[in-house]
Order: structure tokens, then C-alpha cells, then sequence
């Protein structure tokens, strides 16, 4: 290398990838704890529209065990309107961004992505000037959602590769198909719909994936007429909770294959593939068996390139 290449190169930006991405869970597992955790304060009676004023939260708490403050709330960040029901929320970035097919190895991991159930609106805040207090730094508001994307009732944030996904549980007038919907690592600009092939799945829930098989998996609540005040007696009883896994193409956003959890079983919940990311297999919960009222914990595994499920635990009704 000439050393006029040497000095121009030396000018160039130096992107590097953020130090809290890791390219193993074993890595990760090796990191140095946190000190702060996040927590989502919700306010239910501005989610019923029963008159409470006060919006939602993000609460602040010390994790430090050799810090004074260990384990109290230490800050406290109102969102900006009532009634948004906070569930889950997530990170712009992580170690995703280290997978060969991704363009953003230079993202940081400082922004949480804040949606919420009622409302579908989205706040950004920024954790990196000060920790303690994150900032609000942009609000993505409900008809931005509706427009861009055609879903309501946002529920799971998780940093993909090539975007931030999150998951919808009805479409923009409420009703279903539920899915995901992609907003930019960059701008929090909302994409649009992350499915192009469908198929036949209706009720959305949860999502995760089996990134280096190129492989996402969904799971099924309700439609939101029949989660947003509770358990309905009368959908219940006619089976229109979900029972069911769908897998994706990733890569061409196209549904493979739909697995049916079976005759009885409603609510399709919280997905947890496993840790170790060459595995092919993954943890599901399944609220209710109208049969006998008890909970069950499946297995979903690949064989002969074909999915199944398996329930391997039973949970008596109490």
C-alpha cells in the first residue's frame, strides 16, 4: 500500500461494530453485567378510558448489586399520552447486526423502541447521553402505523438484521390479519408490512427466529375485539384463540408451514428458540386446554426438513 492509499485510508470513517454485540450467546453470557434495567409502567385505567390523565412509564431501576440504590426505581420517564397499555418493548440494535447478510454493523444498541398494545403509537427514547434518564427523541403516532404498515396493537420489538421488526396483533382497522411490521435502523422510519406471502395466517402474537437458518417463527393470541378487556367467554369457547406456529422464509418473507398445537388448545404465546444459534428447535407456551383447563409447554423441532411440535409439559389447573 502506497503511502498515499495509507493516509486516505486513515481518513475514512471507522466503522466498528458496537462492543455490546456479540457473535455467540456464549460470548454474551461472559459479558459484564448491567447496571440499569428497563421496566414498563402501565397505567390501566387510561387504557380503559376510565378518565386517569397520567400516561404510561418507563421506569429506571438500579441493578447494581454494589451500588446503594440496588434494586430501587432511580428514574421514572413519562410517555407523552394516556393510554398506550405498554407490554413489551426492545432494543434498535444487538448482536443481529453482526449476521453476514446484515448492512448495519455500525448501529449502536442506545435507542429503545417503546410501542404500545392500545394505542399502536411508538416512542423512541435514547439511553446513550445519560442512562438514568433516557430522552423521548421521536413519537411514531398510531395513523403513521395504520398508513405505512396497515396494522394495529403493536406488541414485540425485536432488532433484526436489516431492520427493527415488531409484531402486530390486528390490522388497521382493528380487525385481523395481524402480523410484523419493519421500521429503519436509522431514521425509525415505519417500512411496511414485513410479509409478502402470508398464506393462511390470521392471529399474530409473538416472534422470533432461527436467524442463521433463515427461519422465523410466529405464534397466535386474538383478534383484538377479544383481547382488549380480557379473556371473551364466548371466543373462547368457540376456539377463535389461536392454536397454532407458523414458520417463515425469512429471507423472502414467504410462509413455509403452519403447525397445529390441536383440537382444544387456545393462546399460542411467548416463543423462546434455543440459545445456541446452529439449533433448529424452540419453546412455545400454550395457555389453555379447554378440555381440562390446564397449560402446556410445547417443543417445536425440525425433522426431515419438516417442522412438528410436541408437548412435553402439562400444568394441571389449579
Amino acid at each position: 500500500m502506497t503511502e498515499h492509499l495509507k493516509k486516505e485510508v486513515a481518513l475514512m470513517p471507522q466503522w466498528r461494530p458496537d462492543p455490546t454485540f456479540y457473535p455467540s450467546p456464549r460470548l454474551a453470557m461472559k459479558a459484564p453485567r448491567e447496571r440499569l434495567a428497563y421496566v414498563a409502567a402501565m397505567n390501566p385505567k387510561a387504557a380503559l378510558g376510565e378518565g386517569d390523565p397520567r400516561p404510561d412509564a418507563l421506569l429506571v431501576i438500579d441493578v447494581d448489586p454494589q451500588s446503594p440504590d440496588y434494586g430501587k426505581v432511580i428514574n421514572k420517564v413519562d410517555l407523552t399520552t394516556a393510554g398506550d397499555e405498554l407490554h413489551h418493548f426492545g432494543w434498535n440494535a444487538c448482536s443481529s447486526a453482526l449476521c453476514p447478510p446484515s448492512p448495519h454493523p455500525h448501529v449502536e444498541r442506545r435507542y429503545l423502541v417503546v410501542p404500545g398494545l392500545r394505542s399502536s403509537r411508538i416512542h423512541i427514547l435514547d439511553t446513550k447521553p445519560d442512562p438514568v434518564a433516557p430522552q423521548i427523541v421521536k413519537v411514531i403516532e398510531p395513523d403513521e402505523v395504520r398508513e405505512r404498515a396497515g396494522y394495529s396493537r403493536l406488541h414485540t420489538v425485536h432488532c433484526g438484521p436489516d431492520a427493527i421488526y415488531i409484531s402486530a396483533l390486528g390490522s388497521a382497522d382493528g380487525d385481523l390479519p395481524g402480523g410484523v411490521l419493519m421500521l429503519d435502523h436509522d431514521g425509525f422510519e415505519v417500512l411496511g408490512q414485513w410479509e409478502v406471502h402470508r398464506g393462511e395466517q390470521r392471529l399474530a402474537y409473538d416472534f422470533w427466529w432461527h436467524i442463521t437458518h433463515d427461519t422465523l417463527i410466529t405464534s397466535e393470541w386474538g383478534a383484538p375485539p377479544d383481547i382488549e378487556r380480557g379473556v371473551n367467554l364466548e371466543a373462547l369457547l368457540n376456539q377463535r384463540y389461536g392454536r397454532r406456529l407458523h414458520f417463515w422464509d425469512m429471507r423472502r418473507r414467504r410462509l413455509v408451514q403452519t403447525v397445529d398445537l390441536g383440537e382444544g388448545w387456545q393462546m399460542i404465546l411467548e416463543l423462546r428458540p434455543a440459545h445456541n444459534p446452529t439449533k433448529t428447535y424452540g419453546f412455545v407456551n400454550a395457555v389453555l386446554n379447554l378440555q381440562d383447563l390446564s397449560s402446556g409447554i410445547f417443543v417445536w423441532y425440525q425433522t426431515n426438513g419438516q417442522w412438528a411440535v410436541k408437548e412435553i409439559i402439562r400444568i394441571p389447573a389449579e
